[in-house]
């Protein structure tokens, strides 16, 4: 039960990360619109940058009960929340080379744990 909860943190530890993607695009249509008199633009750089201070903080905390090559192996399914984001967020759309990359990293995650 405790790897389970392990796994948990881990995978909610990268959900937060890819969160910083979110934010940086934000600023950018933010700045794209108004250029850099938008206090939105300042908003989401100040949400972007804590964001990286709060996922860093918690990255140490959540490697330390996993071998490097695991975690770092897991921080890929950062592109599957990238994704998922850029979908739901931001209504772009998937292409076939998109989902046949993410695919592929799955299953390399998936070879990785199974060794582990």
């Amino acid at each position: 039960m405790s790897k389970i909860k392990d796994y948990i943190q881990l995978h909610l530890n990268i959900l937060l990360f890819s969160l910083t993607s979110v934010f940086s695009k934000f600023a950018s249509i933010q700045y794209n619109r108004h250029g850099l008199h938008s206090p939105m633009l300042y908003v989401f750089l100040f949400l972007m940058i804590a964001n990286c201070g709060i996922y860093a903080i918690a990255w140490q905390q959540v490697i330390k009960k996993f071998s490097l090559s695991t975690a770092y192996a897991n921080k890929s399914v950062y592109l599957l929340w990238s994704q998922i984001w850029a979908v739901f967020i931001f209504h772009e759309s998937l292409s076939v080379r998109n989902i046949i990359g993410l695919l592929v990293v799955l299953f390399g995650v998936w070879m990785v744990q199974r060794y582990e």
